[in-house]
């Protein structure tokens, strides 16, 4: 690998968790090893080793480096880099010199096909809403029909979880829900779905109330414009080990306030002053692994958001967790500004 792709990877050991999440996200390998001033290595950092650190009690504006793993394999000749990087499966092995500098990385050959597990769980998916955020298009077709690509948004949702293994969907209708049949009544995929009409809107999570008796298990549920690309058999990994009656997913957004930030404290004292801080917040992205028992607490025929329905879990004494994963792997393709950009993650220039 050149120099210029190493650097790529290298960070500073004086980066927050959150500067270095920005940085993850830049490369293929989804990590970043951080180095001091004279570039020696260290420690390593990537998108898993953040949630760790997250779930412990961990904050977005600490250093990276109380995240990091701060003995990570290493080996002196490429070589040996890929030796050992397909004994297991390692994300990179850096090649360090004689003074613990990096001068050289092995991300792979191109032999290795990371296969997602087989996790064989229902998928629910929340199509009825009338997608005011795409309007014009919602006029002519329901917001699931959108084209991203050559496929519908829906369609991409469901091609994500059947690459898990997924293959049982239950699809929640109301607007231009015809159309939606049609479609998928035509579609070459045959896809297995089982259809559930709303009357009326029902919201993000009322529509939950025509699958009581329906599902057994714990299932995915997810509203129909947002698609994920993390890990989906460690978010049910972690569902599981924590007993959760709802998992709900959340990515870190980070915004980047363009002046210095000052703290005042009493008769104007300035306290702390920070350049350009990165702000981070934890956001829904309307993707949840839910308990079958959730849906008899959801009254028949009425109106009601998910969050709702799962802050009246809380209130029951049942955990409710979220499960944080990278801005990257969230696309929200339910407004116009964004469709555009999904097509290029999903297919290129």
């Amino acid at each position: 690998m050149d120099n210029q792709d190493i650097r790529k990877y290298l960070g500073s050991g004086n980066l927050t968790v959150a500067h270095a999440m920005r940085r993850i996200d830049e490369n293929a390998g989804r990590i970043l090893f951080l180095t001091d001033e004279g570039d020696r290595l260290l420690g390593c950092i990537t998108d898993g080793d953040i949630r760790r650190f997250l779930l412990a009690g961990g904050k977005m504006d600490e250093p990276a480096l109380k995240a990091a793993n701060r003995t990570p394999k290493i080996a002196s000749t490429y070589d040996e880099a890929g030796t050992l990087y397909h004994k297991k499966n390692y994300v990179a092995i850096p090649v360090l010199d004689g003074e613990g500098r990096i001068v050289d990385l092995y991300t792979g050959d191109g032999r290795e096909n990371r296969r997602h597990g087989a996790l064989k769980v229902p998928v629910v998916i929340n199509a009825g809403g009338k997608g005011t955020r795409l309007d014009p298009f919602t006029r002519v077709l329901p917001k699931p029909l959108i084209p991203v690509g050559e496929l519908p948004i829906i369609e991409h949702i469901m091609k994500e979880f059947q690459s898990y293994q997924c293959e049982e969907f239950h699809i929640i209708v109301n607007y231009k829900r015809e159309l939606m049949k049609a479609y998928f009544a035509e579609n070459e995929n045959r896809y297995s779905i089982a259809w559930y009409d709303e009357e009326k809107p029902l919201g993000t999570g009322g529509g939950l109330s025509l699958l009581k008796g329906k599902i057994s298990e714990t299932f995915f549920f997810t509203n129909c414009d947002n698609l994920l690309t993390a890990n989906y058999e460690r978010m049910l990994e972690f569902h599981k080990e924590n007993h959760n009656a709802v998992t709900m997913i959340c990515a870190t957004k980070n915004f980047p306030i363009p002046y210095g930030v000052v703290e005042m404290g009493v008769n104007g004292k300035i306290e702390a002053m920070k350049e350009k801080p990165l702000m981070s917040f934890l956001t829904n992205t309307g993707i949840y692994i839910v308990e079958p028992y959730v849906l008899d607490d959801i009254e028949n025929d009425v109106a009601v958001g998910f969050p709702e329905i799962a802050m009246g879990q809380i209130e029951k004494g049942r955990n409710v967790a979220a499960f944080p994963v990278s801005e990257n792997d969230w696309m929200d393709m339910g407004q116009l500004s964004e469709l555009e950009k999904m097509r290029v993650r999903l297919y290129g220039e």
